[in-house]
């Protein structure tokens, strides 16, 4: 009797690691390149022949659905490459604690990378909103190199602080979220972590124009954004 109870226990425990090791639905990461720090998010599924398919969103520079060029999970190891950025991704499947343990490459260089299955959020309130009056769309252009980068800045208050969203339209970036931002009186300041950027600039007193300057990579460049 004590055997049939053993060999069951073992068939059990068989098929929970079966059923483990698979890789689709939803899985959540952080990629550190020295201080940018980007979360991405791979979504997996099926198609109807039952091959795998999948979709990256790069959270903090607002990009979703980047296609997935290939991808393929066998033997517990996650492969798939980004053809449009010429990216590729590999690593283990650890069924257990269900995190898949990687490198990200891209550029010739090569990263950690790990994957886990996105936590339980707790529900939470709708904020009310308690629009203030810079609250809107801002418009500048960054003069880099020579090169004109359009900058869009969307400011949203609430009664519990205020939000804002980036746009480069010339760098297909859009929505990526604006880490922090402060404002004290006509001054404004705000951090964009994920790019190790900063900018800090002066509204003046139309409400019409903020000058300022932008940071990044050890650069200070002027930037003057306008009310739309």
């Amino acid at each position: 009797m004590r055997k049939i109870v053993f060999c069951l226990v073992v068939c059990l425990f068989a098929t929970v690691a079966v059923r483990a090791q698979t890789v689709e639905g939803d899985w959540e990461g952080t990629l550190k390149a020295g201080q940018l720090e980007f979360r991405l998010a791979i979504h997996i599924k099926k198609d109807d022949k039952g091959a795998l398919k999948a979709t990256l969103d790069s959270v903090d520079q607002g990009a979703t659905d980047i296609p997935i060029s290939s991808i393929s999970f066998s033997d517990g190891t996650l492969k798939f490459a980004l053809d449009s950025i010429q990216a590729t991704y590999e690593g283990k499947l650890d069924a257990v604690r269900n995190v898949i343990s990687g490198n990200w490459s891209q550029g010739g260089g090569s990263l950690p990378l790990d994957f886990a299955r996105p936590k339980a959020r707790a529900e939470t309130k709708p904020r009310t909103l308690k629009p203030s009056d810079i609250d809107g769309e801002w418009e500048g252009t960054l003069d880099v190199g020579g090169q004109s980068l359009q900058i869009v800045l969307h400011i949203t208050s609430y009664e519990d602080g205020m939000t804002a969203k980036l746009d480069s339209p010339s760098q297909n970036l859009k929505g990526a979220p604006v880490t922090t931002i402060q404002r004290d009186g006509s001054k404004l300041k705000l951090e964009m972590k994920q790019f190790a950027a900063s900018f800090e600039g002066t509204i003046d007193k139309s409400l019409k124009t903020i000058n300022g300057d932008w940071m990044q990579g050890g650069a200070t460049l002027p930037l003057a954004l306008k009310k739309k």
